[in-house]
């Protein structure tokens, strides 16, 4: 390591407008990711135009300072209210809801921040360290790759938020047929869009998640006649306690839970949510203790609060090596690289190496500072459990509706969270994981593009997709994520059988 480099990338991030710069981003993303409906893409976004009055590294520090804090503070409002605040929480939000509702809210956010703050520390050390060969192998990642990627992320969707592995099919299904509405495919061709120019762009990411799991849990709170059931009302006590204990406990799960998310975030389109997603299915199937996943296990909230958190740095990447955002902060943040000089690309760490590293730094720095500033907001966050339900659900739909409306400006956008709402409630009374279906809206499009493309490179050859080196290894986990259940299940199917 060069040091001097080093001294002058922290002078860089010492300055009176980079500290400032942090410090206001952390409050600010942590403000953003607690709100159910404003994801962290949208507070990087809303960042942009402060960047152009910022000096370079002041402007980057801003955008990866609220990232960070948005995706844990999604946690937040997912514990105590089972509304993820961030598409990312959405993959444990029954998980530690449910372990707040056994009286255990400071484990359920004490386990989300702790778990955040080490995995995007993993995260940022292996950007530091293994950024240029790791972003080697991702550039030699072509269409076949990504299909693979893809299925393996859509075949764990059977596995997440239900033992009902046919009904978990049906809703990926759905999903799968909603991501198809629009002109948003390879051929450009309207479909299912009934003659309404609304649903040529089909339906935004964002209002479907806060329709999902916001409307659809106020639903829930207004339709059932029963009593609320509330998180116990008892102080939240020390959130960090006994945190080194579940690191040493379950450090497998951690270790796990960020290194995929790492990779996870490396593949261009994958992001923190997927990251997230795939790693509560890999922590609930190689837990010795499945049968404990989704009643507030805090296993699967260590490995995927883990996975989210280092996704974001992994992201980071193949966006400063070579210019490819491995989500859509990090193609807003190129945006803002650009239009600082600091153009991504292997000359960005030989012509001003400080700028690089003073970028690592700020990775560091947000993550440290995630353990103080997270603290105080799950301490003033505390208070919602306590807010009448009468005046706590119409401020959830004034939130819904406000997010929902400042994705696109439009009011269509109000009109899908009210619908995808009513659908949530509908499908959660009936045993139906929504899970799968948002993995299937979020990767539908990704997959028919990857397959089209990669068809059309092999001239309709199938074969080509199990004989490239990468791709036929993904495929190979693909069948082995498909194989275990149904070995686990024939095997069930003998016992009775033997015993007879």
């Amino acid at each position: 390591m060069n040091y001097e480099v080093l001294s002058q990338a922290m002078a860089l991030v010492a300055t009176p407008q980079a500290i400032a710069a942090i410090l206001l981003s952390a409050a600010y993303g942590l403000l953003v990711g607690c709100i159910p409906g404003l994801s962290a893409t949208m507070a990087t976004a809303l960042l942009v135009p402060v960047t152009f009055f910022l000096p370079p590294i002041p402007a980057v520090a801003a955008i990866v300072t609220a990232s960070a804090m948005a995706i844990f503070a999604g946690d937040i409002p997912g514990a105590l209210l089972r509304i993820p605040g961030t598409p990312a929480s959405a993959a444990y939000v029954n998980e530690s809801y449910a372990l707040t509702m056994k009286g255990f809210p400071e484990l359920a956010l004490g386990t989300g921040l702790w778990f955040s703050v080490l995995g995007g520390l993993v995260g940022t050390a292996v950007m530091v360290l293994m950024s240029q060969p790791l972003a080697e192998i991702a550039l030699g990642f072509g269409s076949f790759e990504f299909f693979w990627l893809v299925v393996l992320g859509l075949s764990a969707a059977a596995f997440v938020g239900s033992e009902d592995v046919t009904k978990a099919l049906v809703m990926l299904m759905l999903g799968l047929a909603i991501s198809c509405i629009g002109i948003d495919n390879p051929s450009g061709v309207q479909r299912y869009s009934f003659g309404n120019p609304e649903l040529l762009s089909s339906f935004g990411l964002i209002p479907i998640m806060v329709g999902l799991f916001a409307v659809a849990e106020v639903l829930r709170a207004v339709v059932d006649l029963l009593p609320p059931a509330r998180p116990p009302e008892q102080p939240i006590g020390n959130v960090m306690k006994g945190m080194w204990r579940l690191t040493r406990q379950y450090k497998w799960s951690f270790w796990r839970g960020s290194l995929l998310g790492t990779v996870v975030g490396i593949q261009p389109g994958s992001g923190p949510d997927m990251a997230a997603w795939m790693s509560y299915a890999v922590s609930k199937k190689m837990s010795r203790e499945p049968e404990k996943f989704g009643t507030g296990h805090v296993e699967g909230i260590i490995e995927s609060g883990a996975a989210n958190n280092s996704a974001l740095a992994g992201a980071w990447i193949p966006a400063v090596v070579f210019g490819i955002p491995g989500d859509t902060i990090t193609a807003i943040a190129i945006g803002v690289l650009y239009m600082k000089g600091l153009n991504p690309g292997p000359t960005l760490f030989t012509e001003n190496p400080q700028n690089i590293y003073a970028i690592f730094l700020v990775f560091a720095i947000a993550n440290l500072l995630m353990l103080p500033f997270g603290w105080m907001v799950i301490k003033a966050a505390k208070n919602i459990i306590k807010v009448p339900r009468r005046l706590l659900l119409p401020a959830i739909l004034a939130f819904c509706a406000t997010g929902a409306f400042a994705t696109n400006n439009s009011l269509f956008d109000v009109g899908v969270v009210l619908a995808f709402g009513v659908l949530g409630y509908v499908l959660d009374d009936n045993g139906f994981p929504v899970a799968p279906m948002v993995l299937g809206v979020v990767l539908g499009t990704l997959l028919e593009e990857t397959f089209i493309t990669s068809l059309m490179k092999a001239d309709g050859d199938p074969l080509v997709f199990f004989t490239r080196p990468i791709a036929g290894t993904l495929a190979a986990l693909t069948a082995i994520v498909f194989l275990v259940p149904l070995l686990r299940c024939l095997a069930r199917l003998r016992r009775p059988a033997a015993s007879q």
